[in-house]
């Protein structure tokens, strides 16, 4: 189908009907999407950009195996899950076989933040607890009973903490309170939860849920030191309450060795409650959330009935199987530990040749960029963040900044990403830090120690145009292809966990 408007009345029906809070990527100068391709996307001008942001089309962007599986449900029946359907019953069969044993229950839902908000639910009502503790710069959905859990939510707003809820400090051992250097991280972070949960007894609380995603995501890429969700599960199962792993962001493969990121941890650690959703489906609305016989009885025992109208419909399972078979078929698992480890190998190289890198953190196809202005401070680089993530889209490669302070480059992409992919993605990020770095009197020539401060001052004019967190008009590609569409218009790490 062809365009229904320009790029520039779309903006104009954007602004004036859609929300002034949903914001758009790439703001300061958006890109107008029309079709997609596995892990490329094109804009209205038949412009490719390879995508290094779109985790939620987990096998690929409109993969047919997931297109036809759709139209060939949707051809036969789509209705509610109170109807007796197959499809429903082999997905829960086929994704329980893929979790530790105990994890044999399953209610679907539509998205993840749905997936996170029953799970809370679950947990309340196992031993009629409130309480919850969360991580800091945590995100788990936009419903009213996560944003109250999200402090990357409600520490930017109005909002302010409720009282039945405890945030405990991020296990991050490269910006965080306990560090690499520190004898025994995880200890040291798993204690402060204990406290929390301490803290809360003396003041007549009762924790119902720990929660935390397997690898945190908006928090900046942030991957726990080994033992710490053992010592935590721990804590919490004695305090009464149940450890949810949250995957929405991070399951299905992406960690490469593992299908679920939970799973890094070792076979000794198994969560009470797992979500899923995003990549569950390729971008159909899907989600679930799979726990344990004895919660899912105590939640039944409260005699309310749970229903969700489009969860787990025929054409949503549909998808969801065909995706767990594209996943096995092409392994793209493995294609993930594969092309993961040999991006974060060139990343490295990069690390050592580059002063704004401070820290390169992953594990598969999920990996931060720490970017810095100084080592040994580890000075966020905000607005380096933001004017490289623009001058990337001119070079046709999509990557997107987060964390607290906006500073680490986030590489998550669909899972079919290739090890040319990978050099071409590396290879556009060199030559953009070397002009920047040279624009800001950075010495880049020498391999630069974590002990060694880099400290550079920002020339005016280069520190307008970072605060800007624009971008030049883009000129016209000499390689542009036509969409086909509408032709007619256009070491210190050793303490991190090992996998």
């Amino acid at each position: 189908m062809c365009e229904l408007y320009c790029k520039q009345d779309t903006l104009a029906l954007r602004r004036k009907h859609i929300g002034p809070s949903c914001k758009v990527f790439f703001a300061a100068d958006p890109i107008k999407i029309v079709r997609a391709q596995r892990q490329y996307m094109f804009d209205e001008k038949g412009d490719k950009y390879l995508d290094c942001i779109n985790n939620v089309a987990h096998v690929g962007h409109c993969h047919p195996e997931v297109v036809n599986a759709a139209l060939k449900q949707m051809e036969l029946l789509n209705t509610n899950s109170r109807f007796l359907h197959d499809n429903i019953v082999e997905y829960a069969k086929r994704i329980t076989s893929t979790l530790p044993e105990k994890l044999s229950v399953c209610y679907f839902t539509n998205s993840g933040s749905e997936a996170n908000d029953l799970a809370l639910r679950l947990a309340r009502q196992f031993r009629g607890h409130q309480d919850v503790i969360t991580l800091d710069h945590a995100y788990h959905g936009h419903l009213s009973s996560l944003i109250d859990i999200s402090p990357y939510k409600f520490g930017k707003g109005k909002d302010f903490k409720k009282e039945f809820v405890h945030v405990a400090p991020t296990p991050d051992t490269y910006r965080g309170k306990y560090r690499e250097d520190h004898a025994d991280p995880a200890s040291a972070y798993a204690d402060e939860v204990k406290k929390i949960i301490e803290e809360a007894h003396k003041n007549g609380r009762k924790i119902a849920a720990f929660i935390a995603e397997s690898m945190q995501s908006c928090g900046g890429q942030i991957i726990p030191p080994a033992s710490y969700f053992q010592k935590v599960a721990e804590y919490v199962h004695g305090a009464g309450g149940v450890f949810i792993a949250d995957e929405v962001q991070v399951g299905f493969g992406r960690v490469g060795k593992h299908f679920w990121s939970f799973q890094m941890h070792g076979e000794d650690f198994v969560p009470d409650i797992v979500t899923m959703g995003k990549p569950m489906g390729n971008g159909h609305p899907v989600a679930c959330v799979v726990t344990t016989q004895e919660i899912a009885e105590a939640f039944s025992s409260s005699g309310m009935e749970y229903f969700n109208t489009y969860g787990g419909n025929p054409v949503s399972s549909a998808v969801a199987l065909a995706v767990l078979d594209i996943i096995e078929n092409e392994d793209l698992q493995g294609n993930a530990a594969r092309v993961g480890s040999y991006l974060t190998e060139l990343l490295n190289k990069q690390k050592a040749k580059h002063a704004l890198i401070g820290d390169i953190r992953g594990v598969g196809l999920f990996i931060g960029i720490d970017l810095v202005k100084d080592h040994q401070r580890r000075t966020p680089a905000t607005a380096e963040a933001q004017h490289i993530i623009y001058k990337m889209k001119e070079k046709r490669v999509l990557l997107s900044a987060d964390g607290p302070h906006r500073n680490v480059l986030k590489i998550k992409p669909p899972m079919c990403f290739t090890e040319e992919d990978a050099k071409f993605m590396v290879d556009q990020l060199d030559e953009i830090l070397t002009v920047l770095e040279e624009a800001m009197g950075a010495k880049t020539d020498n391999v630069i120690s974590e002990n060694t401060p880099c400290r550079t001052k920002i020339p005016k004019e280069a520190h307008l145009e970072l605060l800007s967190e624009g971008a030049p008009e883009q000129k016209e590609s000499p390689s542009r292809k036509r969409n086909g569409l509408c032709t007619e218009k256009r070491s210190l790490l050793s303490k991190r966990l090992k996998t």
